[in-house]
């Protein structure tokens, strides 16, 4: 190895520990979950011990063991090996009702914020009757029309959410809109959507990038409730809500079918939530 790449590496690890040493054990903790959760989304082969929907009676609730690290179910599946192929289902639901929940807001909260008047009124009262609405009141509504699928779960999570986001980013761009920056630009006559692309909306986004982060873990916590009350992804599919609605007829023998995936869905959105609470606690001291 040259000198130049020694160097070069040696550089690379000081800065790497430059960084970590300003960022809080709970957040480099959390971000090693979000690691482990996402490399068993994109590579669960690589982690699984077992197939996960090979059904074996004999080994039916068999609680943790060196064979089973988790257990089994009642089919004799292995509960590891299914929690990690569910993991993708499960982080798919929470990224895409996540982006679609924002897309959502992005268009009724700029339409209501920058168009005034009228038009700021019937969208603000539309998004207060949907936000009136409990979210998981919303979805469920919406499963029971189309039916239990991932792309029901995402687009109803998706659509119960969306009316908080909305909320927030018509608020952000009311506050931008009115800052001097904006109304300098306006004076030197700058075409308003140049203003609106160039100032207001990299603004009034950056605050929520942080809410997007925490976003993602209460859009699994919601799938997994509308899972667990028999509308989410149909058997044999692994999804982490499924696995909780497998198992509560078997808690009282079997703890491990309803405590361990439970706690899969909690390491992850708590994760998830500390790391959106540290980006929102720099986002705003940089503000």
């Amino acid at each position: 190895m040259s000198m130049f790449a020694e160097v070069t590496i040696s550089r690379s690890l000081k800065e790497v520990l430059a960084i970590t040493r300003h960022v809080p054990f709970r957040v480099t903790v959390s971000l090693i979950i979000i690691g482990l959760f996402a490399f068993a989304a994109m590579a669960p082969k690589v982690l699984q011990t077992h197939d996960p929907l090979a059904i074996d009676l004999r080994s039916s609730l068999q609680s943790p063991s060196i064979i089973h690290w988790l257990g089994t179910d009642q089919l004799g599946r292995d509960l590891y090996s299914r929690i990690v192929e569910g993991t993708g289902q499960s982080l798919a639901i929470g990224l895409g009702a996540t982006a679609l929940s924002m897309s959502i807001a992005i268009v009724f909260g700029i339409a209501a914020a920058l168009s005034g008047g009228v038009v700021d009124s019937i969208l603000s009262r539309i998004v207060d009757v949907l936000f009136a609405i409990p979210t998981l009141l919303l979805a469920l509504v919406f499963v029971t029309v189309f039916g239990p699928s991932v792309l029901t779960e995402v687009i109803a999570v998706g659509i119960g959410t969306a009316p908080g986001y909305a909320r927030m980013i018509r608020g952000q761009m009311l506050a931008i809109k009115g800052t001097g920056y904006v109304e300098a630009a306006k004076v030197l006559g700058h075409p308003f959507p140049g203003i609106v692309w160039r100032h207001i909306l990299p603004n009034a986004m950056s605050p929520l990038t942080a809410m997007m982060t925490i976003g993602v873990g209460q859009a699994i916590i919601w799938a997994s409730g509308l899972a667990f009350l028999g509308l989410g992804v149909a058997p044999p599919a692994p999804e982490w809500g499924a696995l909780l609605n497998a198992g509560r007829n078997y808690v009282i023998y079997a703890w491990w079918l309803e405590i361990i995936p439970g706690l899969a869905v909690t390491a992850f959105a708590l994760s998830v939530t500390i790391v959106g609470r540290h980006l929102q606690d720099r986002l705003e001291g940089r503000t």
